[in-house]
């Protein structure tokens, strides 16, 4: 604009911002610098003990969690024993060793951290692979036991403990050997106070012939001849029990001891096998000895023999034994025989009879006749031979 004749320089772009000259060649603008953070050591520290806490905790928990999940599964059935008095730190060794938890320190620890372990009941428990530890605790609680695996024998009245060894050996429950030593230590079997009454006779064949009552038992497999005898002397023991109330008090009133009872009663046994007779047979016994007369009784002799005998000779009755009831008056030192209830109480409440002789009829019913007198006997020994021979004719008859 022209004005006065003065020319004014206006500058348009006074406002504008001024335009960097170009660089020169080859020249980086300069960037916008930010400050880098410069961390402290005492941090590092803080974070890498962090992460080592961090990393042992994680391996701890895997470690715990590890060790009480259950194993792997499987299909056989496993059977533990939880014997009386175990502590729960032995159940769980016990489970860890079958298997069935994965570590016996851990289990323990969570039993005692659940307050567990102390109801636990004893028995034979039967457990699948894989089973929860709260099933097992369960169950051990609770006693939900299996039946343990059992045999069963059989033994009959009148044998005698070799007899009774024999058996079971070829049952296959316990060596003979072993059964016969067992049998012959007292001291095994002192709970029983009959039994450490029992005459300390050098006399006695077997001391605890007698005291092992016959009858069916089942036994735990893997059972001793130490639990067998015990079980047989307990048998006895309650059969006792359920006698009379008065039993003891007539035993003493005989003037018996329960050994010389058990002794008269293994007679009575090994001679009679009509069980009404049995009464009969006890009265002759205890006849003869009141009247101081030998027993005079074959199952005596036939205890003593190598081989028992179909029929005793006449020398067999001069053998030189203290169970010789022919050459000694008395009773023998023992039983000979295990007698049964029936003989026990036959021996303790004997029939009222003046009787003093018996012989078999041998008419194949297994009876006796009785007598008084000698003379009466002698007729009853003709009769008893004339069975005997008309038996054989019809037998050979029959043929």
């Amino acid at each position: 604009m022209v004005s006065g004749g003065k020319t004014l320089d206006i500058d348009r772009h006074a406002d504008a911002p001024a335009v960097r000259a170009p660089a020169g060649d080859g020249e980086t603008p300069p960037k916008a610098r930010r400050k880098k953070k410069n961390w402290h050591p005492v941090m590092w520290s803080f974070f890498i003990a962090l992460g080592l806490v961090l990393f042992s905790a994680a391996g701890v928990l895997y470690y715990v969690w590890n060790g009480l999940r259950p194993p792997a599964p499987g299909d056989a059935p496993v059977r533990v024993t939880v014997e009386r008095g175990m502590r729960a730190q032995q159940v769980a060794e016990l489970l860890e060793r079958h298997g069935l938890i994965r570590d016996a320190w851990l289990f323990a620890a969570w039993l005692k951290w659940t307050g567990e372990g102390s109801r636990f009941q004893a028995g034979i428990y039967e457990f699948a692979p894989g089973t929860s530890r709260e099933e097992i605790v369960r169950k051990l609680n609770a006693g939900e036991t299996v039946a343990p695996a059992t045999f069963r024998f059989t033994i009959p009245e009148g044998l005698t403990i070799r007899q009774m060894a024999d058996r079971l050996e070829k049952a296959g429950a316990v060596g003979k050997d072993e059964f016969l030593r067992a049998a012959r230590d007292l001291s095994r079997f002192a709970e029983f106070g009959w039994v450490r009454a029992i005459p300390a006779d050098a006399g006695i064949i077997e001391p605890l012939e007698g005291y092992l009552f016959p009858d069916t038992y089942e036994m735990r497999t893997g059972s001793t001849a130490e639990d067998i005898i015990r079980r047989m002397l307990a048998e006895l023991d309650r059969k006792l029990g359920s006698l009379p109330e008065d039993w003891l008090e007539t035993m003493e009133e005989r003037g018996l001891t329960l050994h010389e009872l058990l002794t008269i009663a293994s007679l009575i046994e090994r001679e009679v096998a009509v069980d009404e007779e049995r009464p009969l047979v006890s009265s002759v016994i205890a006849n003869r000895l009141e009247k101081g007369m030998p027993l005079q009784i074959d199952a005596t002799i036939q205890y003593v023999l190598d081989e028992p005998k179909e029929r005793l000779l006449e020398e067999d009755l001069k053998v030189d034994s203290p169970y010789n009831t022919y050459q000694h008056k008395g009773l023998p030192p023992g039983p000979i025989a295990a007698p049964g209830l029936k003989s026990i109480e036959a021996a303790l409440y004997p029939a009222e009879t003046d009787y003093l002789y018996y012989v078999t009829k041998k008419d194949g019913s297994g009876e006796h006749l009785f007598a008084s007198t000698l003379s009466q006997h002698n007729r009853n020994i003709r009769i008893s031979e004339e069975n005997a021979r008309k038996l054989q004719q019809q037998q050979q008859q029959g043929q």
